[in-house]
This record gives structure tokens, sequence and C-alpha cells, in this order.
């Protein structure tokens, strides 16, 4: 073999390697959910009637009004939606200071994604024929077929047609279409179902719509009792 066929042949079976090493790797651990800060305050020797601070009070409670809370957006990192995750994540923290903001890719379905490892290994197979198959199919006792003779008169446009359609259906079959929404581990919006992207109003009144009610008046009881 020249060194062109050489190139052919080890450049998918690197590939084809990785792609075995990914399947068979653990998926990276999301981050760990901080616990709000408690706050302790020393009982007071004295009862003494405090007028509250109505200002600090309403401002503690807008700046922290998304604290303690975790929104995971799961998206088709092969389908290029990263940018609207990305874009829908600074809308969440502008609106919800505080929030955490979990970014993670949602991956397709089982029987997909062994499909998909299943391409370059045709891909490899059928290049690794059309390169040296006249030294292959006389080894297995064949006859070497008719397809392979006109794969064979043109092997540059053969190799070519199988490295691009194979990477096209190995993308295909991992893509999952999805963006979904989870707030405090509960789906508040899916891709999936809707077949559409949230819009922002939408998607801040559904979140609004999860985060646990505001503390402006228990802390108000809290500091007149």
């Amino acid at each position: 073999m020249d060194r062109l066929q050489l190139l052919l042949l080890g450049f998918p079976v690197f590939l084809f390697f990785s792609d075995i090493v990914s399947i068979f790797s653990p998926p990276p651990t999301s981050p760990p959910i901080k616990p709000s800060p408690q706050h302790y305050h020393q009982p007071q020797s004295q009862s003494v009637p405090q007028v509250p601070d109505f200002a600090a009070v309403q401002g503690s409670q807008v700046r922290g009004s998304g604290h303690g809370n975790v929104v995971e957006l799961k998206f088709c990192a092969s389908c290029s939606y990263r940018g609207t995750a990305v874009n829908i994540k600074n809308m969440l923290e502008a609106s919800f200071p505080g929030i955490e903001i979990i970014l993670s890719n949602y991956p397709p379905a089982f029987p997909k994604r062994i499909a998909s490892k299943a391409v370059p290994v045709a891909q490899v197979g059928l290049i690794t024929i059309i390169v040296a198959g006249e030294h292959i199919f006389p080894r297995l006792g064949m006859v070497p077929p008719p397809w392979y003779y006109s794969l064979r008169a043109n092997k540059f446009g053969a190799l070519a047609s199988t490295w691009l359609l194979g990477n096209f259906l190995q993308s295909s079959l991992q893509s999952s279409g999805a963006f979904e929404v989870y707030c405090n581990g509960e789906l508040v919006f899916s891709k999936l179902t809707e077949q559409r992207f949230p819009g922002e109003i939408e998607l801040r009144q559904l979140i609004a719509n999860k985060l646990p009610a505001p503390a402006f008046g228990k802390n108000l009881d809290v500091v007149w009792s």
C-alpha cells in the first residue's frame, strides 16, 4: 500500500477506536447542588421592638430571588443548540439572581447510540475492501462480487462517498432534537413534546411558578415578633 492508502485506512480506524473509548467512558457528573447558607441570629438580651428596614428586606429578597434553586437545560449538543441554551441561561440568571443554571447534553435513545457506533465499523470495512479487496477476497476463498469492480473503477469517488455518507448518517443517529428544561428536578418544558423552543416570557413564567413563594411577608412577621 502507498501512503495515501495507509492514510485512508488509518484515519477511520483511529476515529473508530476513539468512538469505542467514548461510549464506554463514564458520563461527566453534574456539579453538586450547593445548599443555601443559613443565617442564625443571636438572641437579644432585651425584647425591644425593632422597626424593620423595608428597603433592606425587599432588596435582599430581590437580589436572592433565585438563590438555592437549580435549573437544568438539557439540549442536543450535535444539533447546534448550545447558542440557544447559553442565551436562555443568561436570561434566567438576569431574571432570577442567584439561581444556578446547568447545561448538559441530552443523548439520543440507546438503540440510536449503538447504531451510531456501528457506522464507523461499516465505514472502515467498506474502505478496506475498496483499497485492498484484490487481496482480501482471494484469502477468503471468494470471487470478488460485481459491485466491487464498480467501486474499484472509481476508487477515489467511492472512498469519498463512503466517508461523507457515513459521517452524515452517524451525525443523524447522534441527534436527539431535544431541548428540555428542568427546575429543581421537575420538567417544566419539553421541545420533544411541544416541537418548538420556549419563548423567553413563557419560560420565565414557568420557572417563576416553580420557585418557592417569596419570604418577604415571612421576614416581616419574624421582625415584628
